[in-house]
Parts: C-alpha cells; sequence; structure tokens
C-alpha cells in the first residue's frame, strides 16, 4: 500500500474521465482512494480554468486539502495548472505541477518528484496527437464515458480552451473501439462519447475520418447497447450524422449544442461562426427527422454589448424553437480572452436576472417536452441514489424517471412506462 488519495475534480466530462482514468491507475499501483473530507496523504486536485470563479475555486480546493491534513503532499493539474502554472505552484504545499499532457504519465512524475515546486507543462498547443489513459471503470455503474477526442481549434472570443487543451487531436478509431469494447464486457448499458470538441472528430487522422464514421465503425463493432453523443457545435452537426441517429436502435436521441446567444451581432462577437437563422433552421430539421429528440442548448447570458434588445432576440428565438433542455451560464469575464477586453461589459446582476429568466423558460420547455411521453413505455438505465423503494434512471432521450422497485440494480436497462409528470420530473411504472 502507497497510501491515500484523494482526487478533487472540477469542470467538464473530459476531466472528469481523466479523473476517473487517474483513480483507476492509482487503485492498481497501490493506492486507497479515499474522501477528500477524510484527509489524504496524497491530493491531486484536476482544475479548470473556464471562468475566473473556477480559478478561485481551484486555489481554495488546494488550501482546504492543506487545512484537513497540513501533511499532505498536493499535485495540480488541469487546464488551469496548464495555463498558470506558475500561480498554483506558488501556494504553499504544492508540491508538483502537471499539464494536461502529463496527465498521460502523472503516475511516474508522481512517484519520481517529492520536492516542492516542479513543474512539468508542456506547450501544448504543439502537441499533434491525442494521448488518452485507459479506463475500464467508473465509480458510477449507469454509464460509462469515452475520450474521443481532445483540444479545440475554435477561438470564441470568451474562452480559454483552446490555450489550456491545444489544437483539435482525435483518438485512433481502434483505440477507441477497444475502449468502448472493454467497458461494454464491464457490464456498462450506456456509453457517452466525449471530447473537447467532438464533432470535429477525425478531421486531423489520416485519412481524415468524421463523427458518423466512427459511430457505425461502434455500431458495427462492438455490442454497446446504448450510445450517447456529447456536446456538438451546430456547424458540425451534418445531415449524415442526423440520419445515421434517426435510424439507429443504438446512438440516443439526444443533441446537446451550444448556441450561447440568439443575436446575430453576439454571435459575431462571441467569434461564433453561425447565424440565428442556420441554428433555427438545423434544430427544425432535427425535429423534423426525430421528433422525439431531446435538443438541449447551452447560452450564455449578458455578453459584452448584449442589450436588452439582443436578450430579448435569444429570449424569443429559443421560446420559438422546439427543444428540451436549457443550460444557462451568465457571463463570466474570463482574463487573456478577447472578450474580456471588449467594452460595454453587461453588470452581472443583469446577467443574472437574464439567466434567470431564459432557465425558467427551461422549465417550461422541459415539462412540455416530458409531457409528449405520458402513456408511453421508454427504456430506463437505472441510476444509483435508491431511496424507500424508488429507484431513479435516464431515457435514451435525456429524460429523468423515478419509479418504485426494490428489485433492479444501478446500471440495468428496464422498460418503464410513463404514468405523470411532476416538477422533479417523470414518474413511472416498472413493467
Amino acid at each position: 500500500m502507497r497510501g491515500t488519495v484523494a482526487l478533487a475534480t472540477l469542470g467538464c466530462k473530459t476531466n472528469q474521465f481523466e479523473s476517473a482514468a487517474m483513480e483507476q491507475h492509482l487503485r492498481e499501483a497501490g493506492y486507497e482512494v479515499v474522501p477528500f473530507a477524510r484527509g489524504a496523504d496524497l491530493v491531486i486536485v484536476n482544475t479548470c480554468t473556464v471562468t475566473a470563479a473556477t480559478d478561485s475555486q481551484s486555489r481554495n480546493l488546494i488550501r482546504r486539502a492543506r487545512r484537513i491534513n497540513p501533511a499532505c503532499r498536493v499535485v495540480v493539474t488541469g487546464c488551469y495548472a496548464q495555463v498558470n502554472p506558475e500561480a498554483l505552484v506558488a501556494i504553499p504545499g504544492v508540491s508538483l505541477v502537471l499539464g494536461n499532457e502529463e496527465k498521460r504519465d502523472f503516475l511516474r512524475l508522481i512517484q519520481e518528484d517529492s520536492d516542492d515546486g516542479t513543474v512539468h507543462v508542456t506547450a501544448i498547443r504543439e502537441r499533434s496527437e491525442a494521448s488518452v489513459l485507459p479506463i475500464t471503470s467508473f465509480a458510477e455503474r449507469s454509464r460509462a464515458f469515452v475520450q474521443i477526442q481532445n483540444g479545440c481549434d475554435a477561438f470564441c472570443s470568451y474562452c480559454i480552451i483552446p490555450y489550456a487543451r491545444g489544437r483539435s487531436r482525435s483518438v485512433h478509431p481502434e483505440e477507441v473501439i477497444t475502449q468502448v469494447d472493454s467497458l461494454v464486457s464491464a457490464g456498462y448499458p450506456e456509453i457517452v462519447l466525449t471530447g473537447i470538441h467532438i464533432g470535429g472528430y477525425g478531421n486531423d487522422l489520416q485519412p481524415r475520418l468524421t463523427l458518423v464514421d466512427l459511430v457505425r465503425r461502434l455500431e458495427a463493432e462492438t455490442s454497446l447497447p446504448r450510445l450517447r453523443l456529447g456536446s456538438l457545435e451546430p456547424t458540425e452537426i451534418s445531415d449524415a450524422l442526423i440520419t445515421q441517429v434517426a435510424s439507429s436502435p443504438v446512438i440516443c436521441p439526444h443533441f446537446h449544442i451550444p448556441l450561447q446567444a440568439g443575436d446575430d451581432d453576439v454571435l459575431k462577437r462571441m467569434n461564433r461562426h453561425y447565424t440565428t437563422a442556420f441554428f433555427s433552421e438545423l434544430v427544425k430539421k432535427i425535429h423534423d427527422a426525430i421528433p422525439q429528440a431531446a435538443i438541449g442548448l447551452d447560452v450564455i447570458t449578458g455578453f459584452p454589448g448584449e442589450n436588452d434588445e439582443a436578450f430579448e432576440r435569444t429570449y424569443g428565438l429559443i421560446d420559438a424553437l422546439p427543444v428540451s433542455h436549457l443550460h444557462v451560464f451568465p457571463y463570466s469575464r474570463r482574463p487573456g480572452t478577447p472578450a474580456a477586453r471588449m467594452p460595454q461589459q453587461v453588470p452581472p446582476a443583469v446577467a443574472k436576472e437574464r439567466a434567470a429568466r431564459l432557465r425558467t423558460l427551461g422549465e417550461r420547455k422541459l415539462e412540455a417536452f416530458s409531457r409528449n411521453f405520458l402513456g408511453e413505455t421508454m427504456d430506463v438505465v437505472v441510476e444509483g441514489g435508491q431511496m424507500s423503494g424508488w429507484r431513479k434512471g435516464v431515457t435514451r432521450n435525456y429524460l429523468q424517471v423515478r419509479f418504485a422497485s426494490d428489485r433492479v440494480r444501478e446500471g440495468q436497462q428496464v422498460r418503464v412506462r410513463i404514468d405523470a409528470w411532476t416538477p422533479d420530473g417523470l414518474v413511472g411504472s416498472l413493467e
């Protein structure tokens, strides 16, 4: 036994995937993984840097780890570590700072370095290949994530991620297939393809491939029961992809698409390369082809220059679209991005008020979408959290369902008749 270790993770699904992979490798190396609050010998903080607030959260986690166990060794990695390692290594108690590419060799680097203040961060924009830690298990049993891509070339004006994750780099399809096969063999009923920019999958490979090519191979060459796609840029949702999802018994009818703003001038300032008309047509095309599909949107409120009229155009666009889920974020000024230097910064209170209005709209949209399935029987993957004889699960089109049962287990796929809608989600009966 090498001692105890705790991992704290901030940020996106890619970070969560990488933390899960690190946890597995630590267990295999003889570490005992314990809760953060217990005060481990070794603490790994996998940081996010998408906003200044997440930078602050990362620093607070480091200081909290040292308060819980003043003798602990703190290793910091992730996107904040990639873009500003000097700020992190200066925090008392930080012994090692690793960039995102160094996660692949994290175990060796942890074992080799013991002095305070060591930094291993490479120039990630120079990397041309994706390096992914293999993984065979996750803490939850209902779904497993497979990283198929890393990095981004979009350079949206509010975003630091291209500097933290590097250029878009795709995992070779054979490696993805092997990873999916191992997770299906381990009993996971749903696989989620994740990355920073998965719609750009295969652009950097030789021969050049597309996301459609990859999912077709996964359907043909593995026995996965259910495949869910992560977030997709609107300009990368092709007719071929929509057709593939519509005809597939495996791919979940669920699209997560970042809109970000429903005003053309704001989209230009964001450096988003589409118009509201294009976006509207795309959503309607998906809905016409797959009426039962969940369509979730990311939206940022209070971007610099978003006046009342621009926000109302965003609200009106979303209100008119057949969408099911909204993920709304008030704009947060991120130092180092062009947007942080733009004039006409919107007061945070105004951004939050606009976000609240959109979240209320999102609740109404979700209710309307959910009610379409009352009386239907749907496939549900059982999730954790059994309570008082009730279980919960998620449908193929990303609806949360609660149902009474004491005989099903987490990770099992069951058939549930949808009986009622409640503010807490759908309620059904096990068939």
